[in-house]
């Protein structure tokens, strides 16, 4: 269970308004006090993450979140940190007291899931403090039985405090949860059985020390489990290595930042891409990804870039996002482009300031997470390109990069005029 990566396993968020039993729900379904419980409203604050095993889907991530209905001026940046969480939600689960009743927040929330094409399950809780036989209450579910017949939805009566249809919530968990939250496969569809595949991997000033980056294991792990031979090697030993081999490899697979220097040392008839290239389909829409590299070839003097990047790690001297793409992207366009610099889990919403996003490989977001971002983008107008194919473009091998992935390469090559010259 550990050892699956965050962004691989499934993330189901649990949204509602304050002390409807959010927190209780979510230490049930988990059987352990992963959230603080209080009768005080707004006890849960930040988002708070859980990897576990939920039976029979397997790892996943669960999400507290604090109240829609959340008050005041931290009221309002908690309830900004909570619909953030909804770029990442794979399975939503609304979370409505028996006792409260429905209205216009879960309303709002309801269009949002459905805005962001985020399957959602409606659970009732607190039946356990259901006394029917009082006007107020009978109002309260008279309301409550119209608001549900209004969106047409379906819900679990339960009881997080006596355990009521905890099971039945994991068992329609299971049902609901999104085939395709998760690519199966990182190049599994592209190797055999018995072929060998080169993994070209830079130990640079960037590299973690004593470690290779997530991508780079992953893809390993997904070579062996398709019963195919991974070499890894540095890109002064590329040329050597494959040279030792009795057949060529089936493909060689680079750092992005090593695309221009391994590109030489691979015969044009051995197929070469790299990490970024397969991690934009593992994790997004690599036929996005190449319009978003047709934009780049229109950039001009005074144009504004937005580098995004998932994680926040410490900045070298040659960082590829801040340093070397904007120092290709001046030298071979114009040095009159702008750039802005965001990390971690902010995405602004000012997109539409931008003519062209650029974004690393996504190792540390979830499939639901990037293609939200994608279509956040499309919906602002902009072009996204990722880095690896961003600088396969830069100098001047993106059609190379591409070869493995026919339709993608088709869609290159579209309208498109031959780039000449290299960085």
């Amino acid at each position: 269970m550990n050892s699956t990566a965050k962004g691989d396993r499934p993330h189901i968020a649990v949204f509602g308004r304050r002390n409807v039993g959010k927190s209780s729900l979510i230490n049930k379904l988990t059987n352990q006090k992963l959230a603080l419980v209080s009768s005080q409203p707004g006890t849960t604050t930040d988002p708070v993450y859980k990897a576990m095993e939920l039976l029979p889907i397997g790892p996943v991530m669960m999400i507290d979140t604090a109240g829609i209905d959340d008050q005041g001026e931290l009221g309002e940046m908690r309830i900004k940190k909570t619909k953030e969480i909804m770029r990442k939600t794979d399975l939503a689960l609304l979370v409505i007291s028996a006792v409260q009743g429905a209205g216009e927040f879960e309303a709002d929330l309801i269009k949002e899931f459905k805005e962001r094409d985020i399957p959602f399950i409606v659970v009732l809780n607190k039946i356990e403090l259901l006394e029917t036989e009082r006007a107020e209450q009978r109002s309260v579910l008279k309301e409550l039985d119209q608001f549900l017949k209004k969106f047409k939805l379906e819900f679990i009566k339960a009881s997080a405090d006596q355990e009521i249809n905890i099971d039945l919530i994991r068992e329609v968990i299971a049902e609901e949860m999104p085939e395709d939250c998760s690519r199966q496969t990182i190049m599994g569809d592209l190797i055999n059985t018995g072929d060998t595949v080169v993994l070209v991997t830079p130990i640079d000033s960037a590299a973690p020390k004593g470690r290779l980056i997530l991508p780079q294991v992953q893809t390993i792990r997904d070579i062996l489990d398709h019963d195919a031979a991974a070499l890894v090697t540095k890109k002064t030993k590329v040329k050597s290595e494959i040279d030792k081999l009795k057949n060529p490899p089936k493909i060689v697979v680079t750092d992005s930042q090593a695309f221009e220097t391994v590109s030489k040392e691979v015969a044009e008839e051995i197929l070469l891409t790299g990490f970024s290239v397969l991690f934009a389909r593992y994790k997004g829409d690599l036929k996005t990804f190449v319009r978003g590299a047709k934009a780049m070839e229109k950039l001009k003097a005074g144009d504004k870039v937005l580098v995004a990047e998932a994680c926040t790690h410490r900045r070298q001297q040659d960082d590829i996002g801040t340093v070397k793409i904007p120092n290709w992207i001046h030298s071979k366009i114009s040095p009159e482009i702008e750039f802005d610099h965001v990390s971690g889990r902010e995405f602004p919403d000012n997109l539409e300031d931008y003519t062209v996003i650029l974004h690393c490989g996504s190792c540390m977001l979830n499939r639901k997470e990037v293609l939200s971002r994608l279509k956040e983008a499309e919906a602002a107008g902009v072009p996204v390109i990722n880095y690896g194919m961003g600088i396969a473009w830069l100098h001047g091998i993106l059609d190379r990069a591409l070869e493995p992935f026919p339709e993608a390469l088709e869609l290159w090559h579209q309208d498109q005029e031959k780039i000449v010259g290299v960085i």
